[in-house]
């Protein structure tokens, strides 16, 4: 999208995607060691109800690499979507499942829950190209589990926020999740019924204002870095590639320069956490126990 409305060369996605797929090399056979060297560790990050809820982000990966896969085979995306769609509502039933059990505390109410929502939406978003007949239906289902699921966990997560006491320091960056919702369920919503109507201008526009008082409030309040600081990116990258494609088939100059704006936002966010990640990696502080 950046390149159609910007002029950016092909080089640069190609180098981005292969910078993703060297990424998930690396970090997926790492954590796995981990599982086969620490596995009582692994299943207590992943029964706790917070650190568990992360676990979405590795079918959403997998989903997000289909796309960039596809550039170079067909049938490969299909396999590796498959892959990421099974594991993605695999989890988002058993999140589910947890929270019926009851007795969820409070405090392990927070924006990550939304991340098995906004998982199953991905789904949608990334299922656009594969032809197989039976992806429309799968991708149906992922919209209706994702499009549900993420409202009643951003009425739960926005009960807790104004109800209970704030979130500590570390995890307020995780607010700008409550982005994702709206800005996936735009892009989701548009792959299904191919084309911006008013239901998804009213998505957009939502998902716009929440970024302006979430990133408001974080730029005058910031908290001190560390890995949680990029909860902002996934929310920032959504919705940067909602605006242009809202922008796209609206039009305007108006609408240009704020899809403009929030894709150098975006840049420059990526940039800077990278820039922070790779600092403190040096130094020997990313890492410790």
């Amino acid at each position: 999208l950046a390149g159609k409305s910007h002029g950016a060369g092909a080089a640069v996605s190609t180098a981005l995607g292969v910078a993703a797929l060297a990424l998930f090399a690396v970090l997926a056979p790492s954590y796995l060691a981990k599982l086969l060297r620490h596995p009582g560790l692994v299943r207590h990050e992943f029964a706790h109800p917070v650190t568990g809820s992360f676990f979405g982000t590795v079918g959403i990966s997998v989903l997000l690499l289909s796309s960039v896969i596809g550039a170079y085979s067909a049938a490969a995306q299909l396999v590796v979507w498959s892959v990421g769609a099974a594991a993605t509502l695999a989890l988002s039933a058993l999140m589910l499942s947890r929270l019926l059990n009851g007795n969820a505390a409070p405090a392990s109410v927070v924006p990550a829950w939304l991340i098995a929502g906004v998982g199953s939406l991905d789904i949608v978003v990334t299922g656009g190209a594969p032809t197989a007949g039976w992806t429309r239906e799968v991708n149906l289902l992922a919209a209706a589990i994702g499009g549900v699921s993420a409202l009643v966990f951003f009425v739960l997560i926005f009960s807790r926020l104004v109800h209970q006491a704030p979130l500590a320091a570390p995890m307020r960056p995780s607010k700008m999740i409550l982005v994702a919702p709206f800005a996936v369920g735009f892009i989701a919503y548009v792959n299904l019924v191919r084309q911006v109507d008013m239901f998804a201008a009213l998505l957009f526009y939502f998902a716009l204002f929440l970024f302006a008082i979430i990133g408001c409030r974080l730029a005058a309040k910031p908290a001190p870095f560390s890995p949680a600081w990029w909860a902002i990116g996934f929310p920032m990258a959504a919705l940067s590639n909602a605006a242009l494609m809202y922008a796209g088939a609206v039009g305007g100059a108006g609408l240009q320069w704020i899809a403009t704006i929030l894709l150098w936002l975006l840049t420059a966010a990526v940039l800077v956490l990278a820039i922070r990640t790779l600092w403190d990696l040096a130094a020997g502080r990313l890492l410790t126990a």
